[in-house]
């Protein structure tokens, strides 16, 4: 599965991967759970503020523990944490940087739609 992973990993940054199919077990809570099948469905290209995640999940005030599930996500780009943004559309939160979800959010759109910034 390791040499699978690193496959779809490389057709993701060489812009011919658009979603993965791998088998994820990554242990959370059940809310955790529910947030990351959320994340995994953002459509490449796409972003959602953490609000719209909240609502998704079906408690528009959870903001903060969307938040706090996104960023236990231990599979980023797999399950992409990065397409979440803020309410305002501005770059928050992403333990890999800041500057690492910008370069991940403006690689997808320029693949998805050709757009060379975001942000």
């Amino acid at each position: 599965m390791l040499i699978q992973c690193i496959e779809q990993l490389i057709q993701y940054f060489n812009g011919q991967r658009r979603v993965f199919e791998l088998p994820i077990n990554q242990p959370g809570t059940p809310f955790q759970q529910t947030v990351w099948n959320e994340l995994a469905v953002i459509p490449f290209g796409k972003t959602m503020s953490y609000i719209q995640l909240a609502i998704k999940t079906g408690d528009p005030k959870a903001t903060r523990a969307v938040a706090s599930a996104n960023g236990k996500n231990n599979v980023a780009i797999i399950i992409p944490c990065h397409r979440v943004i803020g309410a305002d559309k501005t770059l928050v939160g992403y333990g890999g940087g800041l500057w690492r979800k910008k370069w991940l959010l403006e690689h997808e759109m320029k693949i998805a739609h050709g757009v060379q910034t975001l942000f």
